[in-house]
Parts: structure tokens; sequence; C-alpha cells
């Protein structure tokens, strides 16, 4: 009869896929936003880190009106929708083939 340890193959390939689950786990929670009526909303560091501009740009395109925001009480968040339409708006085609 083969006694079972924490150093056995199976129970260390078990607590490995453990482990990896934990993981995937922790990511998907430190990730996930939560939807407000089918809405994701997005911080300013999420919005320029998405679209690769600093946060001065995003408070330039505020002011000017570029890119539509809610602010409640000092706090700024964009629709993910409003974000999606902007990336849209300003998309061209490739003319080369």
């Amino acid at each position: 009869m083969e006694l079972i340890n924490k150093d056995t193959p199976q129970v260390k390939e078990f607590i490995s896929s453990l482990d990896s689950m934990l993981n995937g786990i922790e990511s998907i929670v430190k990730h996930y936003k939560p939807h407000l009526n089918g809405e994701r909303f997005l911080s300013n560091h999420e919005v320029s880190k998405k679209l690769n501009v600093s946060l001065r740009t995003l408070q330039e395109w505020r002011d000017t009106g570029v890119i539509p925001f809610i602010q409640i009480k000092g706090k700024i968040i964009y629709r993910q929708s409003d974000i999606d339409k902007l990336l849209q708006k300003h998309y061209f085609e490739s003319w080369k083939e």
C-alpha cells in the first residue's frame, strides 16, 4: 500500500492545479467591474491606459468636448460605450492591401 503525502506526484499536481485556479479567480476578481443597467464605466486611469494618452490629454479632450464624461463630486468616469463610439468615429480603413 502506497502512502500519500505532500511529496507524492499526484498531490503536487493537485496542489499546482488548485494554485492555478486560485490565480485565475484572483485575476477575475481584480479586473471585475460591475455593470450598471448594462453599462460599464471606466476611470480616468483606465481610459488613459486604453487610449494610450496622458491624463492631461484626457482633461484637454474633456475641456474641448472631444470626449464625453460624467463628473460626480470631482470623480470623473466614462461610459465604455462612449469610448467605443469615439474610437469608431475616428477609425480609418486601410487603403493599402
